[in-house]
């Protein structure tokens, strides 16, 4: 409808200017018939229909052939409005002109003579509402059309968008189900997708791994717990009713009271043990990392206190220490701790008359302390397990019966709060662990 109007306008302008310069040149006088006859040529090319009046708003010429307007009288307002640079009237008959209403736009004809402008009449283009209404209900029909298609593709894509993405999510749910019933083995599946779909899938699958993982040391702690129990327990309730109804006889009984006794304290270690690790994985590193203490005077402290059992097996202690105080950050408690497990467990699993080596040094913001005993290597397979809660080999059971197999467990939970490491190599012989410390 705009594009209808800005052509209406240019082409009342350009016809006007031609009436004016044929009137001007040519002495073309508004009655004459060869002025209809180029109206009706612009009407043809145009589309639009055109009148020219006189000053009085007579019509002197139409672009009509079949219908003559001559001598019809148009509205005062039509007069009044008309302006040079063409003017809009939404919906007018132009009095008795025409039978319906139009869009009409219309511009006085004049001329400047001797300096004075003259008014030689006034020309209107019209159109009638049904050009502007088959304009519009043909855009109307197209953009119908177009309006069903996009709504139809959208609709599809939505669809099977939302149904790709929401696929993971019913998966995803499905696995919740199955994890309520104690499944933990069931996974989304994973896509190539970077979108935040694909995040949340990678993060529930890694969240299942890590229930399964607990799942399974769960149930191997129980497990465990369950092992170490039963046999202290079952010694116990043996003998106590072999002492009880006399199948021991009085001979025997403080040999097997010994027994009994050894058994309640190997039950004490274990609770005592297990209540430690507990509090220990509970413990922050914050908290762990707030103290400092001189390293070197805790391992000869701790060195001091196990000399009965290194005399009990003969050893000899090499201990390769600085002279000076060498500070570290941490709990001294704790540490002290590891360094007495280390030790313990090299003597006990030390040959006898073997040497023990001890050593510690500085380097960079690190303090690395070294524990090396001569005895029985461990296989390969089993070094990656021996930081593990109640590991224990069957050959360590020959020679540690006292153990609940919860020192290394606890050595390494106590530096994994103090955010450092152990290592350890054992080969020919020869068993070495090291682990780290922060520096003041």
């Amino acid at each position: 409808m705009s594009e209808k109007r800005d052509m209406m306008s240019s082409t009342i302008q350009e016809t006007a200017r031609y009436v004016i310069a044929q009137h001007v040149y040519y002495g073309l006088d508004f009655n004459e018939l060869s002025l209809s006859m180029w109206l009706a040529f612009t009407s043809g090319v145009s589309g639009f229909d055109l009148l020219v009046t006189d000053p009085e708003g007579i019509v002197t010429a139409c672009s009509e052939r079949n219908v003559m307007h001559h001598g019809m009288q148009l509205p005062e307002f039509l007069l009044q409005n008309a302006a040079p640079g063409g003017y809009n009237v939404k919906l007018t008959a132009m009095g008795d002109v025409y039978p319906e209403r139009r869009h009409v736009t219309g511009v006085p004809l004049t001329r400047v003579l001797d300096g004075e402008t003259l008014l030689l009449g006034y020309m209107f283009v019209s159109s009638d509402m049904a050009a502007f209404h088959r304009d519009w209900q043909l855009f109307s029909g197209v953009f119908a059309l177009i309006t069903i298609g996009v709504l139809a593709v959208t609709i599809a894509i939505t669809f099977f968008a939302t149904k790709k993405m929401a696929k993971p999510l019913y998966e995803m749910a499905n696995a919740a189900r199955k994890f309520a019933r104690g499944d933990y083995s069931v996974r989304v599946e994973t896509s190539e997708r970077r979108d935040e779909i694909g995040e949340l899938t990678q993060a529930f699958n890694a969240m299942a791994d890590h229930l399964e993982i607990s799942e399974t040391l769960r149930r191997d702690f129980i497990s465990n717990i369950s092992h170490e129990l039963k046999t202290p327990m079952t010694v116990i309730s043996g003998f106590a009713e072999g002492l009880s109804d006399g199948t021991i006889p009085p001979e025997k009984e403080k040999r097997y009271l010994g027994v009994i006794s050894s058994e309640a304290r190997r039950l004490s270690r274990l609770v005592k043990g297990m209540m430690e690790m507990s509090s220990l994985e509970s413990a922050g590193t914050n908290s762990a990392m707030e103290g400092s203490f001189d390293i070197t005077e805790v391992v000869r402290l701790t060195l001091l206190s196990l000399g009965r059992k290194i005399e009990g097996r003969q050893l000899d202690v090499e201990a390769d220490l600085p002279e000076e105080a060498v500070i570290t950050r941490g709990d001294s408690d704790a540490i002290t701790q590891v360094v007495y497990n280390l030790l313990d467990n090299a003597i006990k699993f030390s040959q006898t008359g073997g040497v023990i080596k001890v050593e510690l040094w500085k380097q960079g913001a690190l303090v690395y302390v070294s524990i090396e005993n001569q005895g029985d290597s461990m296989s390969k397979d089993e070094l990656p397990l021996i930081f593990d809660k109640f590991h224990k080999t069957d050959k360590s059971r020959s020679v540690d019966k006292e153990g609940v197999g919860l020192g290394l467990y606890i050595v390494k939970t106590i530096l994994n709060n103090h955010n450092q490491d152990i290592y350890v190599e054992s080969h020919d012989g020869v068993t070495k662990f090291v682990f780290t410390l922060a520096t003041k």
